[in-house]
């Protein structure tokens, strides 16, 4: 029982550590937007690839095109590396992270730009683990 609740808070904890917090992009307000990023870290392993889903989550005023630029480290490719967002969109965009079959073991922070029409922009990071084939 011991060892089962010892499991249990130790997974609990890993998952509170890995929650990352949505920046804010946009004005003031509802006027405003926050980029969604996977939580906890993205397995891949080396030559592979992983989908993943990434959102722009709109305050209820918030009416404008979110330009979304992506930034890997070497070794990792993510496709789309930019797309926009438009007002009438759903959100959710998917992206496609290839680790090169020499990619470096480990962890790895992809960065995620949201750039609206007009305001300041909003800026995230999610980590991708990578492993030996």
């Amino acid at each position: 029982m011991k060892k089962a609740l010892l499991v249990a808070g130790l997974i609990a904890t890993a998952a509170i550590m890995g929650c990352k917090r949505s920046e804010e992009g946009g004005r003031a307000g509802d006027d405003t937007f926050r980029l969604s990023v996977p939580a906890l870290s993205t397995a891949v392993k080396q030559g592979e690839k992983q989908v993943v889903r990434v959102a722009v989550e709109r305050g209820e005023g918030f009416k404008q095109s979110v330009k979304l630029e992506l930034k890997a480290p070497a070794g990792l490719k993510v496709e789309p590396d930019s797309t926009t967002v438009k007002p009438g969109d759903k959100g959710d965009v998917q992206l496609t992270i290839t680790a090169a079959d020499d990619a470096p073991l480990g962890d790895h922070k992809i960065m995620i730009k949201g750039t609206p029409d007009r305001g300041e922009p909003a800026e995230m990071e999610f980590t991708v683990t990578v492993s030996a084939r």
